[in-house]
């Protein structure tokens, strides 16, 4: 069996009868132990992913089956789906096993598309290379001694190896679109609300989006289609109409490009990333379409503010896994204190104790409006500012991350670096706007290069449909 590029290949097999649901099911089942030194699923679900197979077949042999009959999906350990386990990849929920299903992981198996698996990602989705799992990294597989990206590295992989179709993932602060930069695979962070967090397992909950990774725009325009909406179960999903945007990624408008040139004098910006992205540029500008540097005066805020945010959210967040009710429960406790500090101290990881001890700080009542208070200032000054550049430009473009895939270990010891390789992702989750990361070029090691497009909140449609036309012509040129 072939690696098929687009879900429209499978399903024109599929009405041939060269393939079938259940046969696919095999081909990605071989394919995760063939290339299970990459550490990308944690869990296969191979009972329920061949019933659901079988079921689906038969759907097709009767001309009912839904609009992803034929796609093989992998979830991101952090998303819940009935009487499967669910761990964030962290010790402290060992055992756990979901008792309801996520909202879009529903809406994906309502419309027949078939779950593989549960996917390896930093622990709680905290990181930005796959290596604060308690299970070990997730690998590159262009390059196994380099990380896949973080927090969705192991969703990023499981496409990028072809391992399964498409991947569900969450992004917080970029941790779908950095992973499918390093991947050389589209990934697609939705406006804020677009999708229903119920069933996410929450890191910072005004941040938390679920997001897709795939192979083109078109296969995440159309998954974006079946999972956005609302949902009785999340009372901050938006409740606008969702266009078919997998009938939209047709354009011949000549658009107004902003980008950011703050982003493109940063000191630690890779020359061939920054050479790479000037150039689909320059190929936007030649092809008609008005681009133009515009100034963002808060780049140097941008990551201090998203992390004083997101650890204080989750500090409260993450209070509730204590080993009382459920998952790990240290073996060596002698009372009620000791249980909770045993407990969370040898169940969550290095960087969670990190980010939950850094967030307790911030929340801490002297120094509340120092940190806290001042950074939801500087967020609302953050967000008027790219509303403001939106208004004014259809788009902003910039690098998805500075550098491509960096070494494992390279990072850890040097957390300063670690948390800056965010510096480009994190403006769109500040804002709640919606961002896609497209693959558009390799580095002389053969390194994939992406580029990200930010657009207005709700924007989703043109945004999906300029991606499109991007790959295109990226494709044709090179």
């Amino acid at each position: 069996m072939r690696k098929y590029s687009s879900l429209h290949e499978i399903r024109k097999d599929m009405a041939n009868g060269q393939v079938t649901c259940r046969q696919l099911v095999g081909y990605y089942l071989k394919n995760i132990k063939e290339k299970a030194e990459l550490n990308a699923f944690l869990e296969v679900f191979e009972e329920s992913a061949y019933a659901q197979a079988d079921a689906v077949d038969k759907k097709i042999a009767h001309g009912t089956a839904g609009k992803l009959a034929g796609m093989v999906v992998g979830i991101k350990d952090v998303l819940a789906y009935e009487g499967h386990t669910l761990q964030a990849s962290s010790k402290i929920l060992d055992g756990f096993k979901s008792l309801y299903t996520a909202t879009a992981v529903k809406r994906l198996l309502a419309e027949d598309a078939i779950i593989i698996g549960r996917q390896n990602c930093d622990e709680f989705a905290m990181g930005g290379s796959n290596e604060n799992s308690a299970f070990g990294p997730a690998l590159n597989a262009d390059d196994t001694a380099r990380v896949p990206g973080g927090s969705s590295g192991g969703s990023a992989v499981a496409v990028q190896a072809d391992l399964c179709y498409a991947s569900l993932g969450s992004d917080t602060g970029g941790s779908v679109r950095q992973p499918a930069s390093f991947c050389g695979i589209v990934g697609l962070k939705p406006t804020y609300s677009r999708i229903s967090r119920y069933g996410l397992i929450a890191y910072a909950s005004s941040f938390d989006q679920i997001g897709l990774i795939t192979r083109n725009v078109e296969d995440a325009a159309l998954l974006l289609e079946v999972i956005a909406g609302p949902d009785d179960f999340d009372s901050t999903v938006s409740h606008r109409e969702v266009p078919a945007y997998s009938k939209q990624l047709k354009s011949d408008k000549k658009y107004k490009i902003g980008y950011i040139r703050d982003c493109f004098e940063r000191e630690g910006l890779d020359e061939e990333v920054k050479d790479c992205i000037l150039g689909v540029k320059n190929m936007l500008k030649d092809d008609g379409h008005t681009v133009e540097a515009v100034e963002f005066p808060y780049l140097d805020y941008i990551v201090p503010t998203y992390y004083i945010l997101t650890t204080a959210e989750a500090s409260s967040n993450l209070g509730r896994y204590d080993g009382v009710k459920y998952g790990f429960r240290s073996p060596n406790v002698t009372d009620l204190s000791s249980l909770y500090k045993k407990t969370r101290s040898e169940g969550f990881g290095e960087e969670v104790q990190r980010r939950i001890m850094l967030g307790t700080f911030v929340l801490s009542a002297d120094y509340y409006d120092a940190y806290y208070t001042k950074a939801q200032q500087v967020r609302r000054l953050i967000k008027e500012k790219t509303d403001e550049l939106l208004q004014a430009y259809d788009f902003l473009i910039l690098p998805t991350a500075p550098t491509t895939a960096f070494k494992i270990g390279e990072n850890t010891e040097n957390l300063l670096a670690m948390y800056l390789a965010d510096i480009f992702t994190v403006q769109a989750s500040l804002a709640g706007v919606p961002a896609i990361s497209i693959p558009v070029g390799r580095d002389e090691k053969g390194l994939s290069i992406g580029l990200q497009l930010m657009a207005r909140s709700f924007d989703e449609s043109q945004l999906l449909a300029f991606s499109n036309t991007i790959m295109e012509k990226i494709t044709v040129e090179v």
